[in-house]
């Protein structure tokens, strides 16, 4: 094309927000100008408090815009979208949760613009989401002209919905591994900051704290190493609705002298460096940054296999892969790695070398730009591309 690719990358999302927010805003923020105009657009709702996206694009160059509503139903976004699309002219809106895809299927039938959207997994818990929400936008994007899944069992789940197979192209999640770096100097500081002594045993998780991340499990596995290893210590990196009740369960499991909550950060470098082992203990993931993070930052992994977590890091090669929703399972590998640190140590630096030969930011940001060029390819070639697909 003459001029770059417009793309209007739309996303409703509440709190802070998790993995999508940093593939998107660093994406948005890396893309070579003179091929593609990047756009950013979120919905809040504006009783939200902790949304987090707006001071993440203070001081970028990130061309940002928001749409405030009142509530989940508020017509009056549909008006500000469309004053979005006269103003930035995108030629493909790339959505990413169950509304935006709605929107943005809405969006291409009134205006013809495009619409793409990297579907990241459902994992709300909530009988609406999961009796509603989630089968509907699963026949939405059975209507999208193309897909991207973040993992293998979101591309079957989309194609056993009626997605066509060759629309749907899995593109695992990616890393910058230049930011990602592990610095031995940092280790010291970063368990000082946390108050943790040298000769302590860290194990560190990181996510958003809500039902699918079973950090209650990851409790349950330390409560049972205990007896055994008092120099445990536990530290839990983020934010989320089971706040309270994870405290409450950590008192329950008397956890409470060995575990530490951190709340959310954006410093996951510097929090990893505390930490001896990290451990994934998801029921559900689609493809985990924190594992991404884990391997770039060379911190030995313990994972479930959920979701795409087994695609990034191989069992036995850079992690030790368990199935999900078993403490004792959970506990035997933790034991295991913490018993041979010189295989650990052998895993975490094969995952830091997978991550910058294939999983690296830069490899995923080709493989998604190339989507786009084709799309816009196929367009150009065929003006009735945009009405094959309903």
């Amino acid at each position: 094309m003459p001029r770059p690719i417009r793309i209007l990358e739309l996303r409703s999302v509440r709190g802070t927000g998790g993995g999508p927010e940093k593939t998107i805003l660093q994406g948005a923020a890396r893309t070579d100008p003179a091929r593609f105009e990047v756009s950013v657009c979120y919905i809040r709702d504006r009783r939200d408090a902790a949304f987090g996206v707006t001071a993440r694009t203070t001081g970028t160059a990130i061309v940002y815009r928001e749409i405030e509503e009142r509530h989940s139903f508020d017509p009056s976004i549909w008006p500000a979208l469309g004053r979005i699309i006269v103003d930035r002219r995108p030629d493909i809106i790339h959505a990413h949760d169950y509304k935006t895809n709605l929107l943005g299927w809405l969006l291409w039938r009134a205006t013809g613009v495009l619409p793409l959207s990297t579907v990241h997994g459902w994992t709300g818990h909530s009988r609406r989401e999961r009796f509603v929400y989630y089968p509907f936008d699963k026949q939405v994007l059975a209507r999208y002209p193309r897909l991207v899944a973040v993992s293998s069992d979101i591309r079957n789940e989309l194609v056993r919905h009626g997605a066509r197979p060759e629309r749907v192209t899995t593109i695992l999640n990616g890393i910058d591994h230049r930011l990602f770096r592990r610095e031995p100097a940092r280790e010291a500081g970063a368990r000082a900051a946390l108050g943790i002594a040298a000769d302590a045993t860290v194990i560190g998780a990181v996510g958003r704290l809500e039902p699918q991340k079973r950090f209650d499990l990851l409790m349950d596995a330390v409560a049972l190493l205990r007896p055994s290893r008092p120099d445990l210590r536990l530290v839990i990196v983020g934010d989320g609705s089971l706040r309270d009740a994870l405290a409450s369960h950590m008192a329950a499991r008397n956890l409470a002298d060995c575990c530490i909550f951190t709340g959310h950060t954006l410093d996951i470098a510097g929090v990893h460096h505390a930490f001896d082992l990290f451990v994934q203990s998801s029921d559900y993931e689609g493809t985990p940054n924190a594992v991404l993070e884990a391997m770039a930052l060379e911190s030995p992994i313990v994972a479930t296999g959920a979701g795409g977590a087994a695609e990034l890091a191989l069992d036995g090669l850079h992690g030790v892969i368990v199935p999900p929703g078993d403490a004792r399972i959970l506990a035997d590998a933790i034991t295991s790695t913490l018993a041979d640190p010189r295989a650990a140590r052998r895993r975490a630096r094969a995952a830091r070398l997978r991550i910058e030969r294939e999983l690296s930011f830069d490899a995923r940001m080709q493989r998604l730009e190339t989507i786009y060029e084709e799309m816009m390819e196929k367009a150009v070639a065929s003006p009735a591309f945009a009405g094959s697909y309903s």
